[in-house]
């Protein structure tokens, strides 16, 4: 099989200097309508998600698939791997990386900064990918990076799959001091998917996740439950996705 992407190297840096990878851009195969940055999860890379994104049947999307820094992650003991930002233990009380969640945030959007001004950009990822994903999604809604600095993409879908909210306690409040805010949070379509037998991550936090985004203003927001699945992705899943996004961003030649 082959797959028509092409790979660019990257040179930008994380805040601490960790340098990302390889990035794969799957082509469009008709008109180009929209383009999705897709983010890959713990350890992985972005050729492995080009191979799946080439493989749907959306031929006005562009897909950007870029691969995370190799740092050392607190949840493997230091262990180094591909990864968007640190984490530890998935759980209640997970501190957030804000500076490393910002860096690759900032990575997604110059990535996207250069796309024509007539086409649809949004964001989709895997678990860690699904993670940044939806912080950046915060990001477009507050217009600002956890840091404060302007965030400036205008984002149209979101895609989150087995995935978590990072920043989901103090959202709520930073969407509802600003108008703006709110109109924006409001204005982004979510969908995010969740296997009930996740190890990895478990289920309940893709549930809080859509909750926490629903009760912030996000009043766009699809959450799909999938009974029995673990850690990955099944075709059901990625059918649905592909429903979704088509709809949304109102793909043309979809029946």
């Amino acid at each position: 099989m082959s797959y028509s992407h092409q790979s660019m190297g990257s040179g930008s840096r994380s805040g601490r200097g960790y340098e990302f990878g390889r990035t794969y851009v799957v082509r469009p195969k008709g008109k180009h309508q929209a383009t999705i940055v897709w983010l890959h999860g713990l350890g992985d890379n972005g050729s492995s998600s080009s191979q799946l994104l080439e493989s749907l049947p959306l031929p006005n999307i562009k897909w950007i698939c870029p691969t995370a820094p190799s740092r050392p992650v607190s949840l493997l003991g230091g262990f180094p791997c591909t990864a968007w930002f640190d984490v530890g233990e998935i759980s209640e009380d997970l501190q957030d990386d804000i500076e490393g969640l910002d860096a690759s945030a900032a990575h997604i959007a110059n990535l996207l900064s250069t796309e024509p001004t007539d086409v649809k950009v949004g964001i989709g990822g895997f678990s860690m990918g699904a993670a940044i994903a939806l912080y950046s999604t915060t990001c477009y809604a507050l217009g600002r990076y956890g840091t404060g600095h302007p965030y400036t993409i205008n984002l149209r879908a979101t895609v989150g799959l087995s995935g978590w909210l990072p920043g989901w306690r103090s959202l709520r409040s930073k969407i509802e001091s600003s108008n703006e805010a709110a109109r924006r949070a409001a204005s982004v379509p979510v969908i995010l998917a969740h296997g009930t037998s996740d190890d990895v991550v478990p289920y309940r936090f893709g549930e809080k996740s859509a909750h926490s985004l629903a009760m912030s203003g996000f009043r766009q927001v699809v959450f799909k439950p999938y009974e029995g699945l673990g850690h990955y992705t099944v075709p059901k899943e990625m059918d649905e996705v592909v429903q979704w996004l088509a709809s949304r961003l109102g793909l043309e030649g979809w029946r």
